[in-house]
């Protein structure tokens, strides 16, 4: 018998708080996962007709409810909320995690946290039941799925859970009939590119994150739909997120014949301080010659030389807002699941295009 038949043996023997069988022990009775139980009960796709008529007949024996848990929660709260993060814990994926259990503490909830790292489809997949089947046993009363890439967003459809679910990161087109909470990312990108624009740039170049993360998709998206609105010409470059990719992109800038264009968004702060390192080295000078602005505002962007333009995302309010949505749908409450507004910091690294101060010095 591996783990997983230990665990559900265990888990079998304990009946819910009013005596009534649990969807764990139709998951021990039927021979199959809490989660293939979940997806039989809520009408979900993916079910093999034999294991489906099995579960059935399981419910039959046991003479399972569906939500029975949750009409307990009146009398035996368990005050655990789970929470999966899955991908690359980069700023933005940690700074949320961290301002969920934040406020998660400060509304007397306790995290219990599951970290996925990206694979293939099914190796992700699996991961994915496995950490919701840990949620579910431990009773929690709420899942929060942190999903900043593509393929993991694609995932969390899959999974019908009898708790509430809030997928943190992607917008609502991305998942529509799920309950999703964000940063406006592209709201953000198009400040960016407004504040280029009434400086004066008609030639901008958006460094992008990887194509796979939403944030990077919303963010090009973002600033290529305000470029256009405002008729400025955008040139697009890939990076990864990464310092590395920012300081290649500012080498080969540096070194192309027509020069550097007046103006550079980059999708994060992480690459903006490698295209500063690169400007440096080639006696590029920001904002003089080129105005530079990120995303992010991470710590130390009030710090670089010169101090970076960006966009902040506040993370505090997003995990408050997210805690506040996750009670809301436990209550059977309809939350407030808009979007938080991106904020604008203006610093030393942007200006007026080259050619324009010159003349307004004259």
């Amino acid at each position: 018998m591996d783990d997983r038949s230990d665990r559900r043996s265990v888990v079998s023997r304990a009946q819910s708080p009013d005596g009534r069988p649990s969807m764990a022990q139709v998951a021990a009775h039927a021979k199959v996962s809490h989660q293939t139980v979940s997806r039989v009960v809520n009408g979900a796709t993916g079910v093999k007709p034999a294991t489906r008529e099995r579960v059935e007949a399981a419910i039959r024996e046991l003479g399972y409810r569906r939500n029975n848990a949750a009409r307990t929660l009146v009398t035996s709260r368990s005050g655990l909320i789970g929470v999966i993060a899955v991908g690359s814990f980069l700023y933005g994926p940690t700074r949320t995690l961290a301002g969920i259990e934040e406020a998660a503490r400060s509304h007397d909830f306790t995290t219990l946290l599951a970290t996925i790292r990206s694979g293939g489809d099914g190796e992700l997949s699996e991961q994915f039941e496995r950490a919701i089947d840990t949620c579910l046993d431990r009773s929690v009363e709420a899942i929060i799925v942190i999903a900043a890439q593509e393929d993991v967003v694609r995932q969390v459809p899959m999974f019908a859970v009898d708790v509430p679910l809030i997928v943190v990161g992607p917008p609502q087109s991305h998942l529509p009939g799920l309950s999703t909470f964000s940063v406006d990312q592209r709201q953000g990108a198009k400040d960016a590119i407004a504040h280029l624009g009434e400086l004066g740039h008609r030639r901008i170049l958006v460094l992008t994150g990887p194509g796979r993360w939403i944030d990077a998709q919303e963010r090009r998206t973002g600033a290529l739909d305000e470029c256009e609105a405002r008729g400025i010409a955008a040139e697009v470059v890939a990076g990864d997120w990464s310092p590395a990719s920012g300081y290649e992109a500012g080498r080969a800038l540096a070194d192309r014949a027509d020069g550097v264009p007046t103006a550079i968004f980059s999708a994060n702060d992480a690459m903006a301080l490698g295209l500063l390192a690169a400007f440096n080295e080639a006696g590029v000078t920001v904002p003089d010659d080129v105005s530079l602005i990120g995303f992010d505002d991470i710590p130390e962007a009030a710090y670089f030389s010169p101090a970076l333009t960006t966009v902040h995302q506040d993370f505090t309010t997003l995990g408050h807002r997210v805690l506040e949505a996750a009670a809301a749908l436990i209550g059977g409450q309809e939350p407030d699941m808009s979007a938080v507004p991106p904020v604008l910091l203006v610093r030393s690294s942007t200006a007026q295009p080259p050619e324009q101060a010159r003349e307004n010095k004259r």
